[in-house]
Order: structure tokens, then C-alpha cells, then sequence
């Protein structure tokens, strides 16, 4: 797992996804459960499965929780703190939480569950903080625009890595000299 935080409202950790699946109760360990069961049976209808177990980069800020593939910095998911119902690590597998968040356009709830092995506990509290975090904000400015912070977000993103390639490549122009 790495852990990084360029600023103080973002943080995130590498770690593997299992995958998302449509669950019919927003909180409760029961649900992930269930949702950790229904990712080991093959049933193509309930369950959008990760291929394997793929590393992801999980992105906590105050208003989402962003889920990026980890080559690549595609978003898979976003959600918004505001949707998140309930957070947990598994009784039965203190390597694997996960959390259940509402779906924006329908009225379904998603787990999303996660591996790390070694801080599934600390992940699990770092998203209840950033929760209750971003209850207070909400509470004291009102809501924004998803879709506006969503796009500032991508761009952050996306500097950052345009950053990192810039100083590579000056890396390697200064030796090939």
C-alpha cells in the first residue's frame, strides 16, 4: 500500500479491488458479506467483478471517494461522500473492506470491496473521518456541484502525472547527452 497526500484535502492508497456489487440494503456487515459471497459465485447479473484482483488507487477526499486503475489512472468509479451509507472490514477476512454508497441516478446501493494486508482498518477509518468531514463542510457551505468537482479532480490528477512525465523525460534527455 502507498500512501500519499499532496495536500491536505486528498489522500490515497494502493490497494486491490475485488469489485462493485448491487446490494439491497444500504449498511449493515450482513451486506458485505453477502457482497464478499457474491464475488466468489459466477452470476454475471449481480456483481461487476474485477477480471482479477486489480490495483487500484483509492482516492479519499472530503467530498468522493474515487476509484482510478492503477497503470492507466482511468476512473473506474465515483462516489460522493454524501452517497456513502455505510463503511467496514469484513469480520470473517480483516484483510478486505469495503463500502456501500448510493447510486446517483437510480435508487440501487453498490459495495464496493477492497484487499489490503495490512491496513484495512486505518482505510476504513480514514473514509469514516473524511465522512464525517464532509458532513460539516456540507452542513456550513451547502452542496457542490458533483460534476464541477468531479472535472477539478481529473484535472489535479492529471497535472500531477503530466508533472511526473515532464521530469522523467528531462531525466532521460539529460543522460542520453
Amino acid at each position: 500500500m502507498s500512501v500519499s497526500s499532496e495536500d491536505d484535502n486528498e489522500i490515497s492508497f494502493e490497494v486491490k479491488f475485488l469489485g462493485r456489487v448491487q446490494v439491497v440494503r444500504p449498511n449493515g456487515l450482513q451486506v458485505l458479506e453477502e457482497a464478499a459471497q457474491s464475488l466468489k459465485t459466477p452470476d454475471v447479473y449481480s456483481s461487476e467483478k474485477a477480471t482479477k484482483k486489480s490495483k487500484v488507487h483509492l482516492f479519499v477526499s472530503p467530498s468522493t471517494i474515487d476509484i482510478l486503475e492503477n497503470k492507466t489512472k482511468f476512473l473506474l468509479y465515483s462516489c460522493p461522500l454524501s452517497t456513502v451509507s455505510f463503511c467496514a472490514v469484513l469480520p470473517s477476512s480483516p484483510k478486505v473492506f469495503g463500502f456501500v454508497a448510493k447510486h446517483l441516478a437510480a435508487d440501487t446501493y453498490h459495495c464496493y470491496l477492497f484487499q489490503s494486508k495490512k491496513f484495512s482498518h486505518v482505510l476504513v477509518s480514514v473514509i469514516g473521518e473524511a465522512f464525517r468531514a464532509s458532513q460539516k463542510t456540507e452542513d456550513t457551505r451547502g452542496g457542490r456541484d458533483l460534476i464541477v468537482e468531479a472535472l477539478r479532480h481529473k484535472n489535479k490528477m492529471l497535472q500531477r502525472e503530466n508533472s511526473e512525465l515532464k521530469r522523467r523525460l528531462s531525466g532521460i534527455t539529460d543522460h542520453s547527452c
